[in-house]
């Protein structure tokens, strides 16, 4: 099955050659220092979060297999939505889904189901893929949407990336895609991000799900990052680093609405 673009030419250049710019662009000059097991990375459109999420991606060394655990904004489809094969078409070319590293994900949590339907309009998985394939064209990867908020289930989750990573063996890379609080004043957000971010540096996936719950923090990829701190954990995860903070008013001038953005890598 071949995944056409749901979001070219509204979060991002539908153009190659403008897209191609847009990305070198964010992510400037490559480091490629940081040999990251995990990353929360944002997924605004391009002109708002672009410079959050290239500040990351410039710092990684991309594996050839990526995780990509992303929120579901649109309800479709099922709650833990797996794509096991296929493709997924951007502007720069096609991304190829692993097959084999899928399977053994179902394999390790039964939670997952197959189905595309969850990942057909979804903008926050896809807006990670033009940056990954400009780092490198050849990765493969695993598209999971999120659609549920049970801790239970998201810890099962992470459990069965954690098993998955463990038989594969490989150096394979989790990105949890999310943005930070929604649509309150810039102040008020920054307060609110800066508690979640403190529990993400202290790979406390727990004390994420409490902080976002008691303190009504609109974060909408929390699922995927307690997923991945839970699958990581076990296998040594060392430290988180915040590389980059930013909210959309420091685009727009806007700061009394606003949207956080993080970007986190986890050593």
């Amino acid at each position: 099955m071949l995944r056409k673009p749901a979001v070219a030419g509204r979060f991002y250049p539908a153009d190659q050659e403008s897209l191609r710019s847009e990305v070198t662009r964010h992510i400037g000059a490559i480091r490629a220092d940081l040999c990251a097991r995990g990353a929360i990375v944002p997924h605004a459109g391009y002109m708002y979060s672009g410079h959050v999420a290239g500040a990351v991606y410039s710092r990684l060394k991309v594996p050839a297999k990526v995780i990509i655990l992303c929120p579901n904004h649109t309800g479709l489809g099922a709650s833990l939505a797996i794509m096991t094969s296929g493709s997924w078409e951007i502007p720069l070319g096609k991304v190829q889904i692993d097959n084999s590293l899928a399977n053994k994900l179902m394999h390790h949590c039964h939670l997952l189901s197959e189905d595309a339907h969850a990942h057909r309009s979804e903008h926050s998985l896809e807006v990670q893929l033009p940056f990954l394939y400009h780092l490198r064209s050849d990765l493969q990867f695993v598209p999971i949407a999120i659609g549920t908020s049970g801790y239970a289930v998201l810890e099962r989750l992470g459990k069965g990336i954690e098993a998955t990573l463990k038989e594969v063996g490989d150096d394979v890379l989790l990105i949890a895609s999310s943005d930070m609080n929604h649509y309150e004043s810039d102040e008020t957000t920054r307060v609110k991000d800066r508690k979640a971010i403190e529990k993400v540096l202290a790979l406390d996936p727990k004390g994420l799900y409490e902080v976002v719950k008691s303190e009504s923090i609109t974060m909408c990829g929390y699922g995927a990052a307690i997923a991945m701190l839970h699958g990581l954990q076990p296998l040594n995860a060392r430290r988180a680093e915040l590389i980059k903070y930013a909210t959309s008013g420091d685009v727009s001038g806007n700061k009394k609405e606003v949207v956080g953005y993080a970007g986190i890598v986890v050593h």
